[in-house]
């Protein structure tokens, strides 16, 4: 979905703590995107707002962090519920890899990619000329702040509409059948008599709202390999994948 390009945002009043914002124009065309009229304008503006965009001093009242925090928590919990309600001869085991895959950081950022948001996001000029806009850690933290604000100005009825229709792309391609990269890997593991796989934390870099995490995962003598990710869980997924490919030939 594509929408026109937005007027630069702009600076309500001069000094380190004045709220980012955006013009009446963006505000109505996102609206609309969301499906949602906020009674509140500035929850959406906060939910955009990057930390970057705020001094830092300034970062947990104006910027999308805390928003962001709750958003997960919805996210979550809708996706868990949609969950319970369709898939209701699956296990716990079964329907943990999908909450995960729907829940995960890029299909956050998947959804933000689909709906077109990504180019109102209220960043630093710094910040967008190392392609922040794109980057997955930061659309994904936008998305639950978006889910997070729209809970608070609404309630869980109207979240639970925008994530239907954020991630309606995401549900139709969802496999009948799914399991987490890790589980697979495990499995494959036991099944040639070997050690359950070690994971190893090789660094972690990227200032605390937006780290990298960078894993190696092991099986035996068999094979290594390293992934990064925005969370550890993710890290380790991503590796679990890679190695699992390279052992079977199988993405």
């Amino acid at each position: 979905m594509n929408s026109p390009r937005p007027k630069r945002t702009r600076l309500r009043a001069k000094g380190k703590s004045s709220q980012p914002s955006l013009t009446e124009a963006d505000i109505k065309t996102l609206e609309s995107i969301l499906g949602h009229k906020f009674k509140n304008p500035e929850m959406l503006i906060r939910a955009l707002t990057h930390p970057s965009a705020v001094a830092s001093a300034d970062s947990v009242r104006l910027s999308n962090q805390r928003l962001e925090f709750l958003g997960d928590r919805v996210l979550n919990l809708v996706i868990a519920e949609r969950l319970i309600d369709r898939r209701r001869m699956e296990s716990e085991g079964d329907l943990a890899p999908r909450l995960n895959s729907f829940v995960r950081k890029g299909a956050c950022a998947e959804a933000m990619r689909y709906l077109g948001i990504s180019q109102f996001l209220i960043m630093s000029d710094g910040e967008i000329a190392s392609g922040g806009r794109e980057r997955e850690s930061t659309l994904g933290d936008a998305c639950e702040a978006i889910i997070g604000a729209i809970y608070q100005d609404a309630g869980l009825s109207t979240a639970r509409k925008f994530i239907e229709k954020g991630w309606a792309p995401q549900f139709e391609a969802a496999p009948a059948q799914t399991k987490d990269p890790k589980t697979l890997l495990q499995e494959w593991a036991q099944g040639q008599g070997l050690p359950l796989p070690d994971y190893d934390v090789l660094s972690r870099s990227g200032p605390d709202h937006e780290p990298t995490y960078e894993v190696e995962v092991k099986v035996a003598d068999r094979g290594a390999a390293v992934a990064a990710g925005s969370s550890k869980r993710d890290a380790e997924r991503n590796a679990a994948a890679l190695l699992l490919e390279s052992l079977t030939g199988t993405p």
